[in-house]
C-alpha cells in the first residue's frame, strides 16, 4: 500500500512558502482514475479538492522595470506516472516505468502568461526559486522539471474581461502540451499551437479541447488524445492514505530554515554592493554564482568585484565549457588579486596577465607577483631618475 514520504511534503510544504502560498493544515489524496500505457495500475493518488499548498505568487522580471505578477492557484502533491517513449522505433512506442509511483509536486498557475516569451520567462524564474530553496535541481534535460503547457487564445479586449471578472468564459478553449522540457521548445511550441487556433478561428471553426505533443523535429503540435474534465477521471477519496494533517508548529520550523530567495537576494546585493539592476540579475541567477560573488566581494569594492566575476570569469568559464564548481580560480584567488589591485601593487593590465596565471597554474596572488616581479613601481621618484637617465643617454632622440 502506499505511504506518504515525510520529506516530499517538507519540500512541497518549503516551495510553498518560497512561493507565499496558502499552507493548508489539512490537505486530502484522492484517486484520478484513467488508463494510459504508462500508468499500469489504473489510476493516481492526486490531490484535487484539498491540496497541500492554496494561492500563492512569483513576480517575474521581463525587461528592466517590467515585471508581471503570476498567480499559483495550487500546489499538490501526485504520484508520477512512467514515460512514453515515442521516438525510438518506427512502428512502436516504448514505456518507461522507472518514475512510477515516485513523489511529484505539481505547480499550478493561472492564466496571466500573455505569450512564449512571458511563459519562458515564468519558468526560469520558477526553476531559480525552486534551486534556491533546493526543492528541485531544475534539471530539464532530465525529466526533473517538466512543463504541461495550457495555450488557449481569444479575440482583443476578451482578455481584459477576463482580469475583470475571473470568468474564464472569456478566454479560448485551452490545449494541454504534454511534458515540456525545454526553454526553447515550451516557446517554440506556444508559438506553433497560438497560431494553429487562431487559423481554425478565423476560418470560423472551433478549437477542440485536447491533450497534444510537440514535435521539435517538425516545429509543430500533435494531437494526442481528447482532453477529458475532471468528472472524466471519476475522482473519488484515496481509501489507502487518511487525511493528511499537519502542525502549524511544524510549517513554522521550516519557515526558520528558509534560505535568502533570489528577489530579496538581488535587493541587497544592489543595496550593500552598489550593483546596477543588470549586475545583479546576473550574479543572482544562480545560487553557486551569488555565493561566489559574496565571498569575492566580501570587505571589498563590490563594482570592481561584479567586474571581474561577471566579465572575466564567468566570460572564461563560458568559453571553456565550465560550471562554478569546476573554477581553476577560486573565489579567495580572485579576492587576493583584486587586493593587489586596490592597493595599487599591480594595475589592471598585470591583474589580467596574473588573471591568467591563475587559471592556468594557480597559487596564492600575492606570492606570484613578488616571485615574478610583477609589482608595478608607484615611486615618482624612481620613475623620473629613470626618465632623467634616458633622455640623458639619448640626446640626438630628445
Amino acid at each position: 500500500l502506499p505511504v506518504i514520504n515525510e520529506f516530499c511534503i517538507e519540500q512541497a510544504v518549503r516551495t510553498g512558502l518560497g512561493l507565499r502560498a496558502q499552507i493548508n493544515l489539512r490537505s486530502a489524496f484522492d484517486r484520478k482514475n484513467y488508463f494510459y500505457p504508462d500508468l499500469p495500475q489504473g489510476y493516481q493518488i492526486s490531490q484535487l479538492y484539498h491540496p497541500l499548498v492554496g494561492e500563492g505568487e512569483v513576480l517575474v522580471e521581463l525587461a528592466p522595470g517590467i515585471a508581471r505578477l503570476v498567480r499559483i492557484e495550487r500546489i499538490h502533491v501526485e504520484q508520477d506516472a512512467g514515460k512514453s517513449i515515442h521516438d525510438m522505433d518506427p512502428t512502436m512506442s516504448f514505456v518507461d516505468l522507472n518514475r512510477t509511483g515516485v513523489a511529484l509536486m505539481e505547480i499550478v498557475s493561472r492564466p496571466d502568461l500573455r505569450g512564449p516569451e512571458e511563459a519562458a520567462a515564468f519558468v526560469v524564474k520558477l526553476r531559480q526559486i525552486l534551486r534556491y530553496l533546493g526543492t528541485c535541481d531544475g534539471n530539464m534535460q532530465n525529466g526533473n522539471l517538466r512543463a504541461d503547457v495550457n495555450v488557449s487564445v481569444c479575440r482583443p479586449g476578451q482578455y481584459e474581461k477576463y482580469q475583470a471578472t475571473q470568468d474564464f468564459g472569456h478566454l479560448g478553449t485551452r490545449c494541454e502540451i504534454k511534458n515540456m522540457n525545454s526553454m526553447r521548445f515550451i516557446q517554440q511550441a506556444i508559438d506553433h499551437e497560438a497560431r494553429r487556433q487562431i487559423a481554425i478561428l478565423e476560418d470560423g471553426g472551433k478549437v477542440a479541447q485536447e491533450t497534444r505533443l510537440y514535435d521539435p523535429d517538425k516545429g509543430e503540435t500533435r494531437s494526442m488524445r481528447s482532453k477529458e474534465e475532471a468528472h472524466d477521471y471519476r475522482y473519488f477519496p484515496c481509501p489507502d492514505l487518511l487525511p493528511l494533517e499537519i502542525e502549524q508548529g511544524w510549517v513554522d520550523d521550516i519557515a526558520a530554515t528558509m534560505p535568502e530567495l533570489p528577489d530579496a537576494k538581488k535587493s541587497r546585493f544592489m543595496a550593500d554592493f552598489g550593483l546596477t539592476d543588470y549586475d545583479a540579475n546576473v550574479l543572482t541567477a544562480e545560487l553557486d554564482h551569488a555565493r561566489f560573488f559574496e565571498e569575492v566581494a566580501q570587505g571589498r569594492d563590490g563594482k570592481s568585484a561584479a567586474n571581474w566575476v561577471i566579465n572575466d570569469l564567468f566570460g572564461r568559464l563560458n568559453k571553456e565549457g565550465l560550471g562554478i564548481a569546476d573554477s581553476p580560480v577560486a573565489a579567495a584567488q580572485l579576492g587576493g588579486l583584486l587586493d593587489l589591485i586596490a592597493d595599487q601593487t599591480i594595475s589592471g593590465k598585470i591583474a589580467k596577465d596574473l588573471f591568467e596565471i591563475l587559471w592556468t597554474e594557480g597559487g596564492d596572488p600575492a606570492q606570484i607577483v613578488a616571485a615574478r616581479g610583477m609589482k608595478q613601481v608607484t615611486d615618482t621618484g624612481a620613475i623620473e631618475a629613470a626618465v632623467d637617465e634616458i633622455i640623458a643617454a639619448n640626446p640626438a632622440q630628445v
